[in-house]
């Protein structure tokens, strides 16, 4: 089976990617290094054709509220209109444990609107949320003058 991992050349996406081939199928790793942009949709059709499932792994390269929204609005909504014209059967993306409850937050905002686009496509989907990774914990310890860690307020 042919399925297109969008951010596949990342942190997530590149484990998947891994993962996937060594179930024996055809995994893509999708990216903008790769010829794929989401924002612009170039090289979308030519990736997702004949493929049948698409995982959407990929992250804003910035978190501020608004880069951030038009991020996932953006990209989202390329890949949903590219993967029902290409005849993609599923479509899977990775979300974030409790983002219906952190609206405070633009990025959980953002990734609300993403899943909601996702919802309302027609399209099969299967929405994973996982928790926060491992790599956001230096910016969640601050070291003291002394050295010594500790959490932020925030």
């Amino acid at each position: 089976m042919k399925i297109v991992v969008i951010g596949g050349t990342g942190l997530i996406g590149s484990k998947l990617v891994e993962k996937l081939k060594a179930h024996g199928h055809e995994a893509v790793p999708a990216a903008p290094h790769t010829g794929v942009n989401t924002l612009t949709g170039e090289g979308l059709a030519e990736v997702l054709r004949d493929a049948t499932v698409v995982v959407d792994v990929s992250n804003s390269p910035s978190f501020a509220d608004d880069a951030v929204m038009e991020f996932f609005r953006t990209s989202t909504t390329n890949l949903l209109k590219a993967a029902s014209e290409a005849g993609v059967t599923h479509h899977v993306a990775l979300s974030v444990v409790g983002t219906e409850r952190l609206q405070e937050s633009g990025y959980f905002r953002a990734k609300r609107v993403q899943e909601e686009l996702i919802k309302e496509s027609g399209m099969p989907y299967s929405i994973v949320h996982a928790t926060q990774f491992f790599e956001f914990m230096k910016g969640i310890a601050d070291l003291s003058t002394e050295g010594t860690p500790s959490v932020s307020p925030r």
